[in-house]
Order: structure tokens, then sequence, then C-alpha cells
């Protein structure tokens, strides 16, 4: 074939032969596809491209009835108008010359698991560490890290309008090459080689065209809030080309409409249009329909050279060959240059190619023309196999366990290993060939470079006016900030979920604050609770933006995406979430500011609230920007907790109210200077006290009357002193402005000079800093490519030996087709296995306004020894239809009967069923081995011996190839071997009934799926009955099943019965009723487009169900179904033993799931070593700001204050502790439904796998806290500190405990972590520290301040530290007031003294009398409610809510699962 030709050789029942297409010819960009004349085309033959028809699919929507689109005219078209208008194309073809892709690691390089003893070795380790690696750059500048190469040297040329087929076998490096060649390079040491994009060198390209050479990834991700439309809009509107990229006349805006309409009228996604995109928390789009929006909004960037990865994974046969002839007619059309890697092509598909490329183990063995690829392989030596499809032949050849030999060949004399054949292919003509049209199309490039010339000028004619002509993108900066702008501000708008609880939370939280300080007075007493109010709504709203920073890590995945396909810069998404942002944050910040300001009484003057909220919500900005700059520096979310705790005690202790700047150590005082809530809280402070002065009354006069005493005069007199600080000997008014400059070295003249000019310079730096961050910063994603492993024992190494040995054993005997291996341990006789048979089968959910009707009238049943298949178009109810028969809907109406051998089923018949769903869920921390084990232990009777249980999950092993990975942990596989593993763990039950299985073959290789399915076989032949979904299935896996059930749109049957050899049966029958399958056609995809499931209508006139209901095959398995139950019932009934609900005892199960729960929590450093890191620094910071402290007044304040930081913990165990539990509970969920063991045993194994590591994160806190501030020092003594200890533990326990319970009674996280605020702020403003108890409204003090739980650890806590404690005033501390004349001090103050407690300092003098407020610790505590001899009470309270909260999360666990389905 001549390469130059952008249309390949096709056969003639290709509906797609257009020979008179030359690529030269073609002159356009997808830019360029879909711009002006929107059209309708007349109607088509069934078979070409895309025709939208409303009749096939209800949901699937469509278009009206005689509306067709007819992409290859649309294009054509097109086109010429673009030629016409002189709009440049865009040819770029590719080459590649000895590309090879480096990895990290030696040859046999094995990642293993850290663990939490390694982290915490690690831990104290870092610096030598440190200082080797510093020693060894410097020392040994030459010396290069090891790698490995996973993708050997590879060359090849792909010609613009040509299309390349990427094979091989799961781990041969189909990815990588296209990473590779699409130019992402980032995740891998080193690319060697020559890439060229049209004579271009890679870094050129990477520079200054990187939008024009796209890599569409297998997973979709998309922002979920986002309707289908907005998602393409946005794409569409950062790729909209410039004035001379477009038809004349034609608006940036009618240009996007219109390729948009044509996108989805290409994918059949036009009735998608408004629907959210979705994800597995929001509700939006099905699967397959979110594939295509992956692949439109990919085609949406009109990009040259595409690279697509599996973009097939998920839709069904007639989908799939539906988008592979779409890229062949833009191929063709728009002389794109397209590499794709498909798993499960068939042989349509196939023929779409003009080149192929097979790569084995990172090695390419062959590249050329696809008509010559299977003679190729089969000239080496491999077995010609006409029923296999070309893509399984091709991949077969280089899968050691699949490849047969031709008669008289074997390994020793055919080119077997990756390195064999990759020599065998360097040797034969087509690679000469090959490297011949590689070395002319380079020289041609080199020389002629018209391709090169005319992209470059059609690129430059894509851009915006004023974008730089070295900029990569079409739109300039601030264009790309717009575009984001306005998507981000639709984002948070239509994540109404998130709106209304940000705003509901912050409101109830304002009103909790505003209503703990209601209406403060202006005496003396509302001048430390002032200072509390802008404190409290200060740091909660700062606090609030610590939320900022997993939304930057959730989102990352999105816009390295969009970055790559070259839609806009980075920074350009700190800028547009800045401007999205401030709307809605402005308003909900001043919401919390005026009930916070108004409720509490602060001045109310119209200066002061809008001063309060500029420095408020300026704090609030920063403190965002801050958060947001951790969420892009950070890998994850464990590593930004710990970072961010270097920083929030600081902030908090250092903002200048719990320690004045003069009190502060002096070599930590500098941290206020660079705080910048210290400003923001000073500037609050200052904006309020500027305003007011101070009555000074009450318990702030001194000496003052008490109880029998009437001498002293009621207000200030000249002979008394106020205690509050600014005040002045024998006056009764303090000034503000006083009281600030003296209690905290506050100047109301710094307000505007100082304190707004340092925070807008913040707010501006912090804005930088993200900037820099996400331009420049950026971590690495974690790759999935590499497996981790977990160390192995004694055991597990003796076990992974013998399945080596065993492996080695088949590799030698595999002609021999010895398979006794393969068999189940024990052949059980057919008889003994029981019918399942299923009738009228019905199932109703309800809809808004009513019920919909998902499964109509469904027959069938499942025979001991046979493989049931269950077909049918994306959306026709499969999965419903095995989850209904499975017993796992837990909502809707399912009417109909559902019998095992011919008898309503059993309580035990989830535990006799095994269910492989879709879904692989499972627990990430675990390996392999021990996942089917868990499941073996759990779900087979109690009485099978452990040792019986371990060989049979050794077998289980084998039969699934799973030995190499067996100690591979479960989150490091990938997509294919965590599929086997999901069926793995549900064999491993023996399932002694029934084995359903949920696409099983979905995301896995051809090569994969026929093992998988010959595997199934081989189960149903030892006697079990299988029934299972199937997509795309190729035409050997269809026939290898027994029995198809075949459903459409909305439930309804098609057909149920057999398939018959070489799908004989089935064809017949179709055949019969006017739709006669080609004999090279595979029947498993012509069926479904036959009945209307693609995008051609249906064959025949007649719906196909109603054929189904008056054929002779209806009214026989109608018949059939008789018998069986008539069979069923003649036989005695079996004998009813004890039916348990789970297999093993309740003891048992607790023992393996607490084990599995120890060994996870063992395996994740980073949750548990993040915990313990947090609570070493948060306690190590707060003893450094309080080192040693002494008898003074102040001390015994700041005692108080280091006490209060306990009831942080909690905060912090709870944020942690939520997403674990709520993921754990999603594995329980999915085990539960098989009744594996009691959701009492999942809540107990939570707590019990966190109890050493809380106890452990206890005994650090209490250490760091309770000797470097020198605690102790009171009555109590010692003991006191033991004491305290106990109260850490539980206070601990609690922190785990209602952690659990909001994870239980919460849906998701996102609903989770809500909670978490609101019971922050309650349990530590009403504890009595926050606001002391004595100032506490009635209201509060009544009910809330005795049922908040921190009160008792508070009370606990000061009692037991402050009690007998000796208090020393400092010189400063003194009131100083000077008796009447003639007076001495003693006399004067003498009774005052005996009735309030404190002393004097100098009795007998006459002037300038100095009276402490305490003497012992006891006088701070008493008025404030609490009791020493009451601290064992308080201790067991806080225990008692610990077993509460226990109680109530084990009995969510039982009934509250949230698991709809």
């Amino acid at each position: 074939m001549d390469p130059e030709k952008a249309v390949k050789e096709q056969g003639p029942t290709d509906p797609y032969v257009s020979p008179g297409i030359d690529v030269e010819e073609a002159k356009n960009t997808f830019n360029e596809l879909a711009r002006q004349l929107s059209r309708q085309s007349q109607s088509r033959p069934a078979s070409s491209t895309s025709t939208a028809n409303a009749n096939l699919d209800p949901e699937k929507g469509g278009s009206d009835v005689d509306e067709t689109f007819d992409l290859r005219e649309y294009l054509t078209s097109s086109n010429d108008a673009n030629q016409q208008a002189g709009i440049k194309h865009k040819h770029v073809g590719v080459t590649w010359e000895d590309m090879e892709v480096k990895v990290v690691g030696g040859a046999d390089a094995k990642f293993y698991i850290p663990t939490f003893g390694d982290a915490v070795i690690n831990f104290f380790l870092s610096p030598i560490w440190w200082i080797m690696g510093f020693i060894t750059v410097y020392m040994f500048p030459n010396k290069t890290v090891p790698t490995r190469p996973i993708l050997h040297k590879s060359s090849g040329v792909l010609k613009p309008g040509e299309m390349c087929l990427v094979l091989g076998c799961p781990g041969s490096g189909c990815t990588t090459f296209l990473k590779a060649i699409a130019n992402q390079r980032e995740d891998y040491a080193a690319v060697e080689g020559d890439v060229r994009y049209a004579g271009i060198d890679a870094k050129e390209m990477a520079k200054l065209y990187k939008g024009e050479v796209v890599y569409n990834q297998e997973d979709d991700i998309h922002i979920a809030t986002l309707t289908v439309a907005q998602t393409l809009g946005f794409a569409l509107s950062t790729k909209t080309p410039g004035p001379k990229g477009r038809l004349p006349g034609v608006s940036r805006k009618e240009f996007d409409s219109q390729v948009q309409e044509a996108l989805l009228k290409m994918l059949n996604i036009s009735h998608t249009h408004q629907t959210l995109v979705g994800d597995e928390f929001v509700r939006g789009v099905s699967g397959g329909e979110r594939k295509r929006v992956s692949i439109a909004e990919m085609m949406a960037t009109r990009a040259r050279v595409q690279c697509w990865d599996n973009s097939t994974r998920g839709l069904d046969a007639s989908t799939a060959l539906d988008f592979a002839k779409s890229l062949r007619v833009m191929t063709d059309v728009l002389g794109q240059t397209v590499f794709v890697t498909l798993y499960q092509a068939g042989e349509g598909i196939y023929d779409q190619f003009d080149k192929v490329l097979v790569l084995d183990e990172g090695r390419q063995v062959f590249f050329g023309p696809p008509s010559e690829a299977r003679k190729y392989f089969e000239d080496l030596g491999y077995k010609a196999l006409p029923r296999q499809s070309t893509p399984d032949y091709l991949t077969g050849c280089t899968d050691s366990n699949e490849r047969q030999f031709a008669p008289g060949r074997s390994e020793r004399d055919t080119p077997s290993t990756p390195e064999a054949l990759e020599s065998a292919f360097t040797t034969s003509r087509l690679h000469d060939g090959m490297m011949d049209t590689l070395q002319k199309y380079k020289g041609k490039m080199e020389t002629e470079k018209r391709d090169q010339e005319i992209f470059r000028a059609a690129v430059l004619d894509d851009k915006k006016r004023g974008v730089s002509k070295k900029s990569p993108y079409t739109i300039g900066f601030s264009g790309q900030v717009k575009s984001l702008t306005i998507r981000q501000f639709r984002v948070r708008l239509q994540d109404r979920f998130q709106l209304y609880t940000s705003f509901g939370m912050s409101t109830i939280l304002a009103l909790i604050i505003g209503g703990g300080f209601f209406d403060l007075p202006t005496t003396a007493a509302g001048g430390f609770t002032r200072g509390g109010v802008i404190f409290s709504g200060m740091l909660t709203i700062c606090l609030d933006a610590f939320g900022e920073m997993p939304t930057q890590m959730v989102g990352r995945p999105v816009v390295k995406k969009q970055t790559e396909y070259g839609l806009f810069r980075p920074s350009a998404v700190v800028m547009g979430n800045i401007f999205a942002d401030l709307p809605f944050s402005a308003s909900r910040v001043f919401i919390f500011n005026v009930i916070i300001y108004f409720m509490s009484g602060l001045s109310r003057t119209a200066g002061g609230f809008w001063t309060f909220h500029l420095f408020v919500y300026m704090a609030y900005l920063i403190m965002q920007g801050f958060f947001r700059t951790f969420g892009l520096l950070c890998a994850n979310f464990d590593s930004a907790f710990r970072l961010a705790t270097f920083f929030v005690p600081n902030i908090i202790v250092y903002a200048g109210y719990m320690i004045p700047t003069f009190n502060m150590k002096r070599w930590l005082f500098w941290i206020y200077y660079i705080n910048p809530v210290s400003y923001a809280f000073g500037g609050a402070m200052e904006n309020e006290f500027m305003r007011i002065d101070m009555t000074c009354d009450g318990s702030y006069v001194v000496p003052r009357n008490g109880p029998g005493v009437t001498k002293y005069p009621d207000t200030v007199g000249p002979n008394q002193a106020c205690t509050l600080y600014g005040s002045t000997p024998g006056s009764n008014i303090v000034n503000g402005a006083s009281y600030l400059e003296a209690g905290y070295a506050l100047n109301v003249a710094d307000l505007w000079r100082r304190n707004f000019v340092v925070l807008f310079a913040f707010l501006i730096f912090f804005q930088l800093t993200q900037i820099v961050a996400i331009e420049y910063l950026q971590p690495k994603l974690p790759s999935s490519s590499a497996n981790i492993y977990a160390k192995e024992n004694s055991d597990t190494k003796r076990r992974n030996e013998i399945l080596r040995e065993h492996k080695a054993e088949r590799v030698r005997h595999r002609h021999e087709k010895k398979e006794e291996d393969d068999v189940l341990r024990e052949e059980q006789s057919f008889e003994d296995r029981k019918t399942f048979t299923w009738e009228n089968l019905n199932y109703h959910v309800p809809v808004p306004g009513g019920q919909r009707r998902l499964l109509h009238d469904v027959c069938g049943y499942v025979k001991p020894g046979t493989l049931t298949a269950l077909m049918g178009a994306s959306g026709a109810g499969k999965t419903t239809c095995l989850d209904v028969l499975a017993q796992r809907k837990n909502i809707g109406i399912i009417t109909g009967d559902v019998l095992v051998e011919g008898r309503p089923l059993g309580s035990d018949f989830a535990r006799g069923t095994a269910y492989a769903e879709q879904m692989d869920v499972h627990e990430g921390t675990a390996t392999v081995r021990e996942a089917m084990r868990f499941s073996a232990y759990l779900r087979q009777p109690a009485e099978i011996p452990i040792e019986e249980k371990d060989q049979y999950v050794e077998e289980m092993i084998e039969l699934l190839e799973l030995q190499d990975l067996s100690e591979a942990l479960v989150f490091s596989l990938n997509v294919e071997a965590r599929k086997r593993l999901t069926i793995g763990v549900e064999l491993a039950s023996k399932p002694a009934l029934l084995l359903f299985l949920d696409e099983p073959t979905s995301g896995l290789d051809a090569q994969s799926a026929w093992n998988l399915v010959r595997f199934l076989r081989k189960l149903a032949e030892q006697g079990q009955a299988i029934l299972c979904t199937i997509h795309q299935p190729s035409s050997l896996l269809f026939e290898s099943f027994d029995r198809l059930l075949l459903l459409e749109s909305g439930g309804e049957t098609v057909y149920f019965g057999d398939i018959g050899k070489d799908a004989q049966t089935i064809r017949e029958y179709f055949a019969r009723n006017g739709a006669q399958c080609p004999s090279n056609v595979n029947m498993a995809e012509y069926m479904l487009d036959a009945i209307g499931a693609g995008l051609a209508p249906r064959v025949g006139p007649r719906d196909w169900k109603d054929i189904w209901l008056d054929s002779p095959e209806y009214a026989e398995t109608k018949a059939e179904l008789k018998r069986i139950q008539e069979h069923a019932l003649a036989k005695p009934p079996p004998q009813q033993g004890k039916k348990a609900t789970y297999a093993t005892s309740f003891l048992y199960q607790l023992k393996v799931v607490a084990q599995r729960n120890n060994v996870a929590l063992w395996r994740s450093p980073d949750y548990v070593f993040s915990r313990l890191f947090v609570h070493a620094f948060i306690s190590l910071f707060v003893s450094l700001s309080f080192l040693q402290l002494g008898n003074s007044v102040r001390d015994l304040q700041y005692r108080v204050f280091g006490i209060f930081w306990l009831v942080v913990l909690p905060a912090i165990v709870m944020t942690q502790l939520e997403p674990l539990f709520i993921f754990n509970r999603r594995v329980f969920i999915r085990e539960a439904s098989s009744r594996i063991y009691s959701p009492y045993v999942f809540a107990i194994a939570q707590l019990a796998g966190e109890i050493p590591y809380s106890i452990l994160c206890a005994v650090v806190y209490w250490v760091l806290m309770v000797y470097p501030m020198g605690f102790g020092k009171g009555s109590a003594g010692l003991n006191g500190t033991g004491f305290q200890l106990l109260v850490v533990i539980f206070m601990e326990l609690f922190g785990v405990t209602i952690g659990q319970l909001i994870g239980a009674l919460s849906p998701s996280v996102q609903i989770a972590v809500l909670f978490n605020p609101f019971v922050g702020v309650v349990f530590s403003m009403f504890c009595g520290v926050t606001i002391p108890y004595p100032t506490l409204i009635p209201f509060w003090k009544d009910w809330l301040y005795e049922l908040v739980p921190y009160t008792r650890t508070v009370a606990a806590m000061i009692a037991t530290e402050l009690h007998g404690l000796v208090i020393r005033c400092n010189p400063d501390e003194y009131a100083i007031f000077s008796p009447p004349s003639g007076q001495t001090c003693y006399a004067w103050a003498d009774d005052f003294v005996n009735a309030f407690g404190g002393y004097l300092n100098n009795p007998n003098a006459t002037d300038a009398c100095q009276y402490c407020q305490y003497s012992v610790g006891d006088q701070f505590f008493l008025p404030l409610n609490i009791s020493f001899d009451n601290r064992w009470r308080d201790v067991w309270i806080i225990f008692a809510y610990f077993i509460f909260n226990f109680i109530v999360t084990t009995l969510a666990s039982r009934f509250l699962r949230y698991a709809k389905r």
C-alpha cells in the first residue's frame, strides 16, 4: 500500500469506501471540522457511520426519526469550504527512530510497601539521609541513578491521514508508547531517540505546539458538576481559532456552537448536552456516555496527532465500532495522524487501520500493514487460527501462556521470547521497507519542509490577535483566565450541595459564636470577651479555608489533563479560581461578619463594621491563598496535613491574643511578625477598641464590698483601683486604646499605616506563591504503572516457591494439554447441584412523578454445568437484571418468581452464591493472597481446616495466573489484575449454588478476556452454574457460552436460549426473522446492531421483543421452566438444617477482620504517622511557647491555654479518620452483601485497630505537654500528671469514636466533613475557657455547657493542675491602689482580701498597695464552676461519651448502609 494515501485499501463490504480522498487535498483542521454548515443530510444505508435515529433507544435520546447525520459528508463539505476560504491545513506526520523509554530502578527492582515502623525510623534517620545525599551530589557529581528500559528501541513512521493500532498484552508498553509519541515525558527517567513531528523535534514541539499532540488516557477525568455542553464548551472556548482560522462571517460563538453540535451528533450524545457529567458521588451521564464525553473533549482540541489509550473501555461492541469508524472518517478527510491502543478490538475495528504495531515486553515485534500481520506471524512458525480475530491472534502470539505453534514447530525453532521476536522483525523485509520509508519521509521533511511551513503558518493563523507567536496556546493569558473564571463560577454555582452547605454551615457557626458572646457590655467584663469574639470569629473563617487543600488535590488530574491538551497555562487556573470565588466568598464572609458583629454588640458604627469586615475578609483571602499553595505543593493530603501542622498552631498562638508580644519567648517572637493573622487580629482589635471606653465595675474593682462588707464605695473611688489593663487609679472609665496598649501592646495608630499595608502585601504574596507553585513546583502524580509488594514471611516465601515451580512446569508441558492442575479440587456430580430459574421478572424503581420499569417479564434459567451470557446495549438493564437475580437490590419493587430447585430462596441464598461486581472494591492494603484468604476463611464452612482453605487459595492463584502478583498490594494492581482478583475473591468462597459476574472482561485485553472465559468454562465443566454479563466479546469468546439472555432497552427480552456451535443456533433465529448475519461478521456484534443497539437503525419493521414473544423458542423456554420446576418439586424437599446467616462464629469473624484492619493500618504510614506527627508537633510547638511556666498570674492563664489545646486533638483525629472509615464501609457493604461478616464485627474491628495508635499518640502528646511546660507543681504533684495522661488517652479515644460516629451517620465524605467545624466550634466555645463560665448567658449555661464533653476535660485537667498551686504575681500584675490617709494597706483592704482571696504584697505600706488577685490556683478555678473533688467524676463522664459514641457507631453500621442500588 502506498503510505502517502490517506485512505487505505478496504474490502468492498466496508461502508467507508472512499477511494477519491487524498490527504494532500483534505486540507483542514478539526477546528475546521465543524464550523459553519450544520446540516441535515439525506438518509443513508444502515451501515453508514453515524445515524442518530430516535427509535433506537429512548434512553439514548436520539433526534427526530427522519434526521440523520453523515460525518463524512459533513466533514467533506466543511473541508471544501475551508479550502475555498484559503484556510491552511495542518498535516503532521510522525517519525520515531530508536525511541527508548527508561524508568528509575534496576532490572529486577521491586517496590515494597512502607510501614508505620519504617516511617518512624526514616523520620529520625532522614537528617542523615539528607546529609549523605548532599555529600553524594557534590562529591560524586557523575553518579547516575540506575534506570531500566520499559520500552526498547523502536522505529517507525506514520504519515498524515494514517491510523496505527498498537497491540500488546498488559504490561507490554502500549500506554508508554502512546505517551512517548504524545510527548508526555515527565513520568519517565528518560525518553531517548529521535521523535519528529512534520520534521519538528520533540523539544520544540513541546515548547511551541504542545496542544497539537495529545493523549487521551484510559480513565475519564472530568469536573462532575459541569454539564456535557459546558465541558465541551470550555474546551472549545480555549481552542477557538482567530479570524484567519475561521470562515469569513463566522463568529467565535457560532464556530463553537457548530463544532459542539457536530461532536455531539457524531458520538450520539446530543441528548446529554444538559446533563451533568457526574462521577461516583454526583449522578450524571452513564459510564459509556462519559467515555464519549472524554473522546469529544479531546477532539475539540483539533490536535493533529492524537493518541487514544483504550478509549472504547465500557462501550458495547456496536458503539466501539462506531467510534473507530468515526476516527477513520476524520483521519481521511482532515489528514490527522492517529495512534490507538484497544483491548478486545474486533475484526471490524481492526479493518479501519493503516498500520499495526505489536509490542512484547516493551519490544517492537511487528510494524506494518494490518493485512500482512497475521501472515507474518504464521510464517514465523505460529499456528494459523482462522476463527480467532486478528488482534486477538497477534497479542496471543506474544503471550507465553497462550501462543500455539504450527504443527512440527516449537519454541526451539520459532522466535518466541521478546528478544527473539524483536530480532526476527529487525531482519525482516517489512522492517527494511519501514526503515526505507522512514528515511525517505525524514529526508522529505528536512528538504521540502512544505508540510512543516504550512503547519507553522496554520498554527499562527489559529491564534487570537495579540497572542505571542512563541506561545503554544490559541488564546492569550487574559482569555484563558476569562474562560476559567466562567467555568469555575459555573462549577461553584452548580454544585448546589457545596453551595448550600458552605453558606449554611458558616451562618450556623456565626449564630453560635454570636450567641455565645451575645450583647457584650461596654464594661470591664466586656474587655476580654470582645477580644474573644474577634479572635474566635476571625479564626473560624480563616481555618475554614483549610478545606482548600484537598480541593486543590482533587482538581489536580483535571488541570494536568487540560494543560497537556494545551487549553491553558497552569497559572491561569489560579487566577480563574481567585476571580470565580470572590462573589461566593465575599457574600459568605459578609453574612458571617454581620451576624457576629451585631449579635455580639461590637461598636455599632458604619465605619467600625466595614473596617472589621475588610480585615476579616482580607485575612480569609490570605489564608485561602496560604492553604491553596500547600495544596498545590504537596503530593497528597497527608503530607499537606503534616506541613500545615508546622504553621497552624503558630498562627493561632502567635496571633497576639493568647500571648501578648511582650510575653513571647525572645527566640520565638519573630513568628508574630510573619503571621498574617496577627496583623488582621491587631487591625480588628484596634478598630474596635479605638471606638469605645469601658466602665470599670463589679469584680474588676479592688478593694470592693463582699458578703457582710459595706465599707468600700460601689464605684471606683480615689482609694480603689481597676484591675483592667490600661486603667488609671481612682477612675472608673478605661479608654479602649489604653487597654490595648497595656494588655496587648497594640497601637491604634497602626490600623492603616501598618496592619492594612502588610495584609495587602501578604494577599499579593500568596497569590504569587500559588502561581509559582502550579507553574514550577507541581508534585508528580503517583504513577500506577509499578506494582508495590509486601515483604514475604517464611510461609509466603515457601508458597511462592511452589507457585513458581508449578508455573515453570506448566510452561514446559503446555503442549501436552495436561491441565490437571487447572481443575478444582473436588469434582461434584451435577445431580447434587441445583437449578436456578426466574420467570416473569419485573423491576420498578421510584422516579420523580411515579415509577419506572427497568425489567419486563424476563424469563430464564441457569443449569449446573452451564455458562450463560447476559448481553444487551448500554442502558438495557444487564447489571440491573444481575442485581435483581442476585438479590442485591434494596430499592424498588421486584415481582415475579426467582426459584432454586422450584422453591423460594432461603435465608442462606447469599452465602450459596458469589457475585463478582463491576466495581472492584477491595481493601487496598491487602495482598492478593491475603484478600483471597480473607474470603476463604470467612465464607467457607467453619469446619474446613485452615490449611485446606489456604491450599484452595493457592489453587485459585494458579488458576487466575496471579502467581507473580501474590504478594502485590491490591491498590497497586492494574485494571486487569484487579478484575482477576475480584473473581478470585468470589471463587475462594466455593459458591455451592451460583456464580454471578458483572462484566468480568471489561477493561481486560483480548487475551486476558479469553483466559478468563476459558477459566469460567472449566468451572462450568466442574458443575458450577454461571451467569455473566459481557461486553464486546469476540466470536471465539461468544461461542464459549452455552446460553444467551439478550435484553434491549427497557429490560425487554429479545432472546433466551442456546448459542450453538459457531453461534449457529442464534444465527438461525435471527436469520429466520429477517436479520441475516454475514458469515465473516461476529454474531455478538451483529445481533446488537440488528436490534438497534448501536447508531444504525434496527433490522426489520417489528420490535424484536415482540418477535421473541411470538417465537417457538419463547414457548420452549416457558415449557422448560415448567419441566425444571416439576422435576425439582418431585424430589423430596432438602433437610431443613440450621440455616446460619454467616459461615463462621462471631468471635472468629472478629479475629480475622480485626487482624486485617491492623495490617491495613500498619501498612498506611501516611495515615498513622501523620497523626502521630501532628500530635507531637502541636504539643511541642505549644510547649515551646509556654516553656517552663512559673507561678505568676499570667503563667496561670498560660497553663489554662496549654491545657485548652488538648481539645484540638479530637478535631485532628476526626478530619483524618472519617474518609478512612467511609472508604472501609464501602468495602464492608460489598462484603456484607455476601454475608461474610457481621456489621457489629465491622464496627468493633474499626475501633480495635485505632486504639493502639490512639494510646501512642496520647502518650507522645502528654510527654511533650507535661514536662516542657512544667506541669505537676500543685498539690497533686506527679500523680496528677499521671491522672492527666488518663484524660488525654480518653480524649484521644473520644476523638476516634466521634469521628467514626460521624462517618457512620454520613452517606459520604463530603457530608461527614461538614460536621467537623460545627462540632469543633461548639465543643471548644462552650466548655468554659473561650467564654468564661461566669460570663456565659444563662441559656447556654443551663444545658449546653453541661452537655459538652470538653467541659469535663477542661475541668478535670485544670483542677488537677492548679489545685494547691501557689501563685505569686509579677510586679506588673499587681493592682495598685492607695489606702485612705493614715491607714495601712492591711487595715484598708483586709476585709476585701478575706472575702475574695488573693494577697497583699505590702500589707504594712501606707501608699501604693500591691494586691495580687490569686494566692493559690483554686481561687482561679472555683468561680469557673470547677471542683478538684469532681475530677474523677469528670474523667469517667468522658469515658461514658466514648462508650456512647461506640454504641451509636455500631448501631449505625448495622442499620445505615447508604448503599442504594
